[in-house]
């Protein structure tokens, strides 16, 4: 059996990590043999976005780099697109994994789909309702051509019911939360990042920026002002910045003195990142993996977007979402500000009755994945 997963991004190389686990484990077992293959897209080519992830999770090396590198939306999928369809020709898996929401996704799925390749989708039934974001096409799109939907809740499984789409559809939980629960001791033992940046636990906050909605001219900055007047409150940020938001900033000598209690850090490594929001008194992001990850770490939470594909983390009161508004940005960290003083302890996944699964989806995907193509056979 002949499974390729394609990936191209930091959340899809936490993904794959359990997934490559659960499918060495399957041929352990004895009951049959996986030859997986792993297609590299490029997407995330800056070895802080992409080596770092493969060494530190122990991914097998990808069998195959298409090096697409940086571009539009249509250049980057396009280019994806063409590449991978030779890879199919080839190759001739008989399924292929892709996961998430990226141009990886789209483009893998589409190329599979057109040359009739079964495709399993891992983390389906995610919505925004914001089409404006393009992972939100990405999505959508993916979804309604794939042949296997792994959802991580029953929120994305009744969503994919809306649209048709149950018969497709399995109930497995969150990779990312299998990911956190093998990862997080290993962080605490492995990471000295806390220690390097000289980081006093849970008297700082983790932040990250990255959508382009929010680093369009002029609302960055404006944010960052936002965000200084929290930080100024007696919790610096610790801000790990991706390499093109770095490049939209003025130089160091004008943002040390704009923004004093913002710290611009480089990109860290998953296990880095684990450890820093492990030891956050609270994080603030646009990121999706993020708002997860500090939910599965109890680490309270501050979107910088209006909507969230994550609502089980708003409805467990673990996650405000307040977009760029300087004034509810504010207000949220004053919030969670007056919780923690009062001595709350939080304990978000069992509050909310484990949303995400027990930590073992890659083994439900993987066993799903044999049974479906078994069957077809």
């Amino acid at each position: 059996m002949r499974i390729a997963s394609i990936v191209g991004a930091r959340p899809q190389f936490v993904k794959l990590a359990p997934v490559c686990r659960a499918i060495a484990a399957h041929n352990a077992s004895g009951s049959g043999n996986i030859h997986h293959k792993i297609v590299h897209t490029g997407q995330h080519y800056d070895p802080l976005l992409s080596e770092v992830f493969f060494t530190e999770l122990e991914i097998p090396p990808a069998d195959v780099n298409l090096g697409v590198g940086s571009g539009s939306h249509g250049q980057q999928t396009g280019r994806m697109l063409e590449q991978f369809e030779h890879f199919l020709l080839e190759d001739k898996p008989d399924a292929v994994f892709v996961y998430g929401d990226t141009n990886s996704t789209i483009a893998g799925a589409l190329a599979a789909a057109k040359q009739h390749v079964p495709v399993a989708h891992i983390e389906a039934g995610l919505r925004s309702f914001n089409r404006l974001m393009p992972e939100e096409i990405n999505r959508i799109a993916t979804d309604h051509v794939s042949d296997l939907l792994f959802a991580p809740t029953r929120t994305a499984m009744d969503l994919l019911a809306r649209e048709g789409l149950s018969q497709r559809a399995v109930l497995t939980g969150d990779v990312g939360y299998d990911a956190v629960l093998f990862n997080r001791e290993l962080a605490a033992r492995k990471s000295q990042i806390v220690g390097t940046l000289d980081l006093q636990p849970q008297h700082y906050g983790v932040l990250t920026v990255h959508r382009s909605e929010n680093t369009e001219a002029g609302k960055l900055e404006s944010l960052l002002d936002s965000l200084q007047s929290v930080a100024a409150q007696g919790m610096p940020l610790v801000f790990s910045i991706h390499p093109r938001t770095a490049r939209l900033l003025p130089d160091a000598t004008v943002l040390a003195g704009r923004y004093p209690d913002v710290r611009l850090i480089e990109p860290v490594g998953y296990l880095d990142m684990l450890q820093l929001v492990a030891a956050a008194r609270m994080v603030l992001t646009d990121s999706g993996g993020l708002q997860k990850e500090a939910f599965f770490l109890d680490v309270p939470c501050i979107t910088l977007r209006e909507e969230t594909e994550w609502t089980e983390t708003v409805q467990a009161h673990a996650n405000v979402l307040t977009g760029i508004d300087g004034r509810r940005l504010v207000a949220a960290a004053a919030g969670w500000e007056q919780r923690i003083r009062g001595g709350e302890k939080f304990n978000f996944c069992r509050a909310a009755g484990m949303p995400f699964g027990d930590g073992q989806a890659a083994g439900g995907i993987v066993a799903e994945t044999v049974k479906f193509l078994e069957q077809r056979r």
